[in-house]
């Protein structure tokens, strides 16, 4: 079976899987790279890496929509049940728990966590998906660069989704460098090119991953979809 991945701009993915589709960081409303609005997102469940609002963008209005389980810290957990979010599913870092489409477990991320309120976002994190056809996937979320990345060798990693864009999160170098930890198979560049803050050369970083590394890098516009 295949695994379908779709770029919606910035960090925002939606994965399909053994008929069950994911979907993480849904940010579209304010995402200048977004090509789709938050009212044509599909999901049956979302997964949420950190509080931060383009990441955490539309999830409680697209969760009300489609009655989406939406995965995330225990901190998020409590504050999307104060915005009348039903169906939650508490992890933190270290843990996981089966779903539908496999396991997801949650990972250590370096970043900050505070939601577009103002209130305590928990920990960030990233997610390892070990889906129910055999694929493994990794989903970096916002992060720095960190040893704690070398464990995901270990894991048979065939697709991971890193973030390269620099200044808020580790750019193309310290990315490169996360790729020779992981090992992974083929990665995905995300978190970049949305704000001059973070506008890099992705071209440059895909000729150098296949120069220094053996990982596949597959770049993706917003929409453009790559299937495992």
């Amino acid at each position: 079976m295949t695994v379908k991945i779709t770029y919606h701009g910035h960090s925002s993915f939606t994965i399909e899987s053994d008929g069950h589709t994911l979907l993480i960081d849904p940010f579209f409303t304010g995402n200048p790279l977004a090509k789709i609005s938050a009212d044509q997102a599909r999901a049956d469940f979302i997964l949420l890496s950190h509080g931060h609002g383009d990441h955490v963008g539309d999830t409680v209005a697209i969760a009300k929509r489609t009655g989406a389980l939406v995965i995330c810290n225990y901190e998020i957990s409590g504050w999307l049940g104060q915005q009348g979010v039903s169906k939650i599913h508490p992890l933190h870092i270290g843990g996981g728990n089966q779903f539908p489409f496999g396991r997801c477990k949650m990972t250590i991320a370096h970043h900050g966590s505070g939601l577009p309120d103002g209130s305590y976002g928990g920990n960030p994190a990233g997610f390892l998906l070990k889906l129910h056809n055999g694929k493994t996937l990794y989903f970096s979320g916002d992060t720095a660069l960190t040893y704690d990345m070398k464990w995901l060798a270990d894991e048979g990693v065939d697709m991971a989704i890193l973030c390269v864009g620099d200044n808020f999160t580790m750019g193309p170098d310290d990315a490169l460098k996360a790729i020779k930890l992981i090992e992974p198979r083929e990665v995905i560049p995300c978190h970049f090119g949305t704000w001059p803050y973070i506008d890099i050369d992705v071209e440059d970083f895909q000729a150098r991953c296949h120069t220094a590394t053996a990982a596949r890098c597959i770049l993706l516009h917003a929409e453009e979809s790559h299937v495992l």
